[in-house]
C-alpha cells in the first residue's frame, strides 16, 4: 500500500518561506549593513528573504 503524499516527511518539502524568524531578520540586516550594534530587536523593519 502506498503512502499518501500529505504524510511524507518534512525533508521533502522544498518550499521557500516568506516569513522570517526574528534572529533570521537580524542576521539578514547585519549582512546588508542595516543593523547597528545595540539596536533593539523589537519592531524591526520588514525584510524580504534573499532569493
Amino acid at each position: 500500500m502506498s503512502q499518501h503524499r500529505s504524510l511524507k516527511g518534512a525533508s521533502t518539502i522544498a518550499a521557500r518561506r516568506n516569513v522570517l524568524k526574528r534572529f533570521e531578520r537580524v542576521e539578514l540586516l547585519k549582512k546588508r549593513g542595516q543593523w547597528k550594534e545595540g539596536q533593539k530587536v523589537v519592531s524591526l523593519p520588514k525584510t524580504k528573504p534573499d532569493v
